[in-house]
């Protein structure tokens, strides 16, 4: 009965931590997106000033944030940055809680593949 205890919680364990919620930002690559979506959640004037190729623009400060994503498949992924990270974790969080399960939020922002992007 032990044995198959600890069977049950290595299985749940490694389904929670077996799903990738997080990546720096300096990892992604377009072809991360071929079955995904790539957004931005920061300001439309922050999106116009420069963001990754293919990303959709979508305000986290916008009131109807939520309903952009009414659309969207749920199992699809969501890849999300903003300047730091700080709009993305947010929307991540609140997208996990809607039921968007496969969200992967890009650490560092866009401030910091910039940085990368010039060296």
């Amino acid at each position: 009965m032990k044995f198959l205890s600890v069977i049950v919680v290595f299985l749940g364990l490694n389904t929670c931590y077996g799903q990738i919620k997080s990546k720096p930002i300096t990892e992604f690559s377009q072809k991360d997106i071929k079955d995904g979506i790539l957004i931005d959640v920061r300001t439309p004037k922050e999106f116009n000033m420069g963001h990754l190729e293919n990303a959709v623009n979508i305000n986290w400060f916008d009131l109807g944030f939520q309903k952009h994503f009414d659309t969207m498949p749920k199992d699809r992924k969501l890849y999300l940055y903003c300047k730091k990270g700080g709009r993305s974790a947010k929307a991540q969080k609140l997208l996990d809680s809607l039921g968007y399960r496969n969200t992967i939020n890009l650490e560092g922002g866009y401030d910091h593949w910039k940085a990368k992007e010039k060296l």
